[in-house]
């Protein structure tokens, strides 16, 4: 009886099953060169295959994984797959999708290697599940269930889409940085530099030099041409931290910088032109500094377009749980540790801190307990003892309850400050309703005026 042969899977049959599955597919040459693309794939970016066939992958596909985190030249360099790697595709519209990737070399039947194939889920509906559950506390890097960072998070895509100037206010270790980065991740300029420049570091001369660049024979020294940070940023986001710390001088520079997007490097005989989008930071009270003429007025309203401000972290002390389950995982994965998480006693007593130096000091305090806690919880014994004198006598009696009515107490007393105590305002930003506000207030023990804030004057 003889053997049967399996059938032969013909290229036209290969064509119908990649244009039957649901996953985007396309393959490459060895120049790089889009060889296919099959129907989920022009669905899933928006592109139509006639624009992505024959164009270089980099030109059709705009991915925070291109350029030297391409999993595609990873495969075809290294000769293994990858598989299920995490990134995200900005589509033909614009919007962010986050994609699971897989690679492969193609080879032809004598198994010469002839380019490399593709495969991309949409997990658009998965991430908003994941965002769903999680509350949707995170955007980017940033992390956050207090209800004034949610109104922040729900209008960061809208910024980072537009090409208008963002200050960023905040005290030190707020994490405007991180707001920058956040920015310029989810704008279309996410492929192209992030660039930042701490103001405050370097004196006057030497910062004009780093943000403009300067030609050869400009100084004494000066012996080719070098760019500035403007120029290393053309494209993508350029970062001005402590914009409130450089002088009148460079101000005026900068300025021109703003209102004509060009520049002249020290020593050039012609301007060079910008297309950086700028991001400024400070700490200071810019408005204070205009009326001391310490900050050109001028300036201040160029720079004052979109405006962030970053709530210090006593203010969001609901925050903390969230932000250190963050840093521990941080953490585990670069020191390769397994500690798994922090006792209800050490995290109450974090919740009494005040946080001067804000969410920077939490991590740094978190970094401090893993070279002392190697696996396990995070306890009392690994916090530093400056914490301990704060810590309530009744410590060792505090279990998840304590924690979570302190949380509770905290994120209550925030909304109520922050709508001057307008009762039903602050049920709205909290979302709950009026009498629940009521029976936690009750049960919180926190106090409120006499009157209620919508009566005050």
């Amino acid at each position: 009886m003889g053997t049967k042969k399996p059938a032969n899977t013909t290229p036209a049959s290969t064509e119908a099953i990649l244009e039957s599955i649901s996953d985007g597919v396309f393959t490459v040459d060895r120049d790089w060169n889009v060889a296919s693309f099959n129907r989920a794939a022009e669905e899933i970016t928006g592109i139509p295959r006639r624009e992505a066939i024959g164009r270089p992958c980099s030109e059709v596909l705009r991915s925070n994984m291109c350029g030297d985190h391409c999993p595609l030249q990873q495969t075809l360099t290294s000769g293994r797959p990858i598989i299920g790697r995490s990134g995200y595709f900005i589509n033909a519209d614009g919007d962010r999708i986050p994609i699971s990737i897989s690679t492969a070399v193609l080879r032809d039947s004598g198994g010469t290697v002839i380019g490399g194939a593709e495969t991309f889920r949409d997990l658009s509906e998965v991430e908003a599940l994941r965002q769903e559950l999680n509350g949707k506390a995170h955007v980017g890097d940033l992390t956050s269930r207090s209800p004034v960072m949610q109104k922040l998070f729900a209008i960061l895509p809208a910024i980072a889409a537009s090409p208008s100037t963002v200050l960023v206010l905040g005290e030190t270790g707020t994490g405007k940085e991180l707001v920058a980065h956040t920015l310029h991740d989810l704008s279309p300029r996410s492929r192209r530099p992030f660039i930042a420049v701490n103001c405050g570091a370097l004196p006057d001369t030497l910062l004009e030099s780093e943000l403009f660049g300067y030609k050869a024979g400009a100084f004494t020294g000066a012996a080719k041409d070098k760019q500035g940070r403007f120029a290393l940023a053309e494209g993508g986001t350029i970062f001005l931290d402590e914009i409130g710390d450089i002088t009148p001088a460079l101000q005026v520079r900068l300025l021109r910088v703003l209102q004509e997007k060009c520049y002249e490097p020290l020593g050039a005989v012609r301007s060079e032109t910008t297309n950086a989008r700028v991001v400024v930071a400070t700490n200071r009270d810019l408005t204070a500094l205009v009326k001391k003429d310490l900050f050109r007025e001028d300036l201040y309203y160029r720079i004052n377009i979109i405006r962030i401000e970053l709530p210090a972290l006593r203010h969001r002390k609901e925050d903390i749980p969230l932000l250190v389950d963050r840093f521990i995982d941080r953490f585990n994965r670069r020191q390769q540790k397994a500690v798994t998480g922090i006792s209800t006693e050490a995290l109450s007593l974090l919740m009494t801190h005040d946080w001067p130096g804000n969410i920077r000091e939490l991590e740094n305090l978190v970094e401090r307990a893993f070279i002392l806690c190697t696996e396990g919880n995070i306890d009392l014994a690994h916090l530093p003892g400056e914490l301990l004198p704060h810590h309530p006598a009744t410590a060792g009696k505090s279990n998840l309850r304590t924690v979570r009515s302190t949380v509770d107490a905290q994120a209550i007393q925030t909304a109520l400050e922050r709508n001057g105590f307008n009762r039903l305002a602050a049920a709205r930003e909290l979302g709950i309703h009026k009498t629940t506000l009521f029976r936690r207030l009750k049960k919180l023990g926190i106090p409120l005026p006499v009157k209620d804030g919508r009566n005050r004057r």
